[in-house]
């Protein structure tokens, strides 16, 4: 079994595996690699995309928990096996030379790794709209999976940009029978969700949004460009969804557009089995590679991810290990040599009295 060291703390050492990003997949993937004995560093910039929120869901086990309780207990467990976590902002990333990889935080700091894992998230794009930025992961939300139980059997609208938002209203329907779909003014839908949305009892508003009404720090209502305000508990808004992926401009990666119901809603870095990339060395997971994965999904990809790096990193030192076998007169095929023939003859370096 190899024997794990601890990441050192200078700028110059070599360790198997940087980690970018400090969330649920960044940090599962770092504990896999720390119980597998590698050293591992993790660079968490302190900006989750939940802070906002107040609970997570749909986390087996950790149902209701604060998300930064859930970082904090990652931290931890990151330590326990041996792993660093470093606050700070990874600015530029590089591939060596030699295949290793060099990462430069906001401090000037660098950071050399064998293996380079991303796990920077994304970036919620909200509606121009006064008041949604504000009451985001709270009473404007996203997630009928993270938040629809919290809202069930309330007011909810679902502020529409087109065919996406009529999927959204009918998912939302699931949860409460009092859905409004505000759609923007001159929105065309096809028939056949025109149907659809009268068959689910779905109100449809085609006036422009002006504003969301907040009372005593609670959202009220919805302000209409006519003047009028109708009551909602809840707001829900179809985020662009873009992959944190600016350190790809020193890698050779670009980000691709997601698609879903023919409207693009946001971008990710495209990524093979396990989270591997067209960069060897170079992986990505969670969010940036998947922006519908929940916290549950992103931490699991984490650890799918770490388990696939400590993998490729066995086939490296294992061939590291025949080459250097194979060598004639090495200093290592030296000493197994006098291993073994002190060994086979114990007594043959006495001296003959």
């Amino acid at each position: 079994m190899n024997t794990r060291t601890s990441p050192s703390n200078g700028s110059d050492a070599l360790v198997d595996v940087v980690v970018v990003g400090g969330g649920a997949a960044g940090l599962s993937a770092a504990v896999t690699l720390g119980r597998a004995h590698r050293s591992v560093v993790v660079v968490d910039a302190g900006h989750p995309r939940n802070a906002p929120a107040a609970h997570l869901h749909g986390f087996l086990s950790r149902d209701g928990m604060n998300p930064a309780e859930l970082l904090t207990v990652g931290r931890q467990e990151v330590e326990r096996y041996g792993g660093r976590v470093q606050p700070g902002r990874v600015v530029v990333a590089a591939r060596d030379d030699d295949g290793t990889f060099t990462v430069t935080l906001d401090d000037a700091r660098t950071l050399r790794s064998r293996q380079l894992v991303l796990a920077t998230g994304l970036t919620d794009r909200l509606p121009d709209v006064p008041g949604v930025a504000e009451r985001w992961g709270r009473d404007v939300l996203h997630c009928p999976y993270c938040h629809g139980w919290e809202v069930s059997g309330r007011a909810v609208g679902i502020l529409g940009r087109g065919p996406v938002s009529v999927h959204q209203a009918l998912l939302w329907r699931q949860w409460t029978q009092d859905v409004t779909l505000f759609l923007e003014p001159a929105t065309e839908l096809p028939e056949s969700a025109w149907e659809e949305l009268a068959a689910r009892g779905v109100r449809v508003v085609d006036v422009a949004v002006e504003r969301l009404e907040v009372t005593d720090d609670r959202l009220t209502g919805v302000r209409l460009a006519d003047g009028h305000v109708l009551p909602v508990d809840a707001v829900v808004v179809g985020s662009r969804m873009h992959a944190n992926a600016e350190l790809l401009a020193g890698l050779g990666l670009e980000v691709e557009d997601v698609e879903m119901q023919g409207t693009v809603v946001g971008s990710r870095v495209p990524t093979g089995p396990m989270g591997s990339t067209d960069v060897p060395g170079l992986w990505v997971a969670g969010n940036t590679a998947d922006v519908s994965a929940q916290v549950v999904v992103a931490a699991a990809d984490g650890m799918r991810t770490g388990a696939a790096v400590n993998a490729t990193l066995v086939a490296a030192d294992t061939k590291a290990a025949v080459e250097a076998r194979r060598t004639p007169f090495s200093a290592q095929a030296e000493r197994e040599l006098h291993t073994r023939r002190t060994a086979e003859h114990p007594h043959a370096l006495e001296t003959t009295r």
